[in-house]
């Protein structure tokens, strides 16, 4: 796979290992022609959200053995489709965002200045 980059340009970090996400489950929000659904949004996901996207037919949080998907809790990073951030943002419902591991593509669905607005930012130095 071609380098892909995040909504500043530059290459694209991981998500998560942990849970394991990204439509290759790569750890990273890498997309192609065949992610129709546009993962590309590294979210930290909140409680709030979570059950917004329950709500409305997309439910993360509960686990599916046979798919090995352990569900996502508040506070793990998951690589989102960009659509579905964009209807929780609109809902006043949107996690936090990682910026570094949103990929560039997100850009053709949210605008960046919606993206920083919900940033999710660390007290590492």
């Amino acid at each position: 796979m071609e380098q892909q980059y995040n909504i500043f340009g530059q290459p694209l970090i991981p998500c998560s290992n942990n849970p394991l996400t990204g439509y290759f489950r790569d750890g990273c929000c890498n997309t192609d022609k065949s992610d129709l659904g546009l993962h590309t949004v590294c979210i930290v996901a909140t409680s709030e959200f979570l059950q917004f996207s329950k709500m409305v037919g997309n439910d993360l949080s509960t686990p599916v053995p046979e798919w090995s998907f352990p569900g996502v809790k508040p506070g793990d990073k998951w690589c989102l489709c960009a659509e579905r951030f964009k209807q929780a943002y609109e809902n006043n419902a949107a996690p936090k965002v990682l910026l570094e591991a949103t990929n560039e593509k997100t850009l053709e669905i949210v605008e960046m200045d919606v993206l920083v607005a919900n940033a999710y930012y660390t007290d590492k130095v």
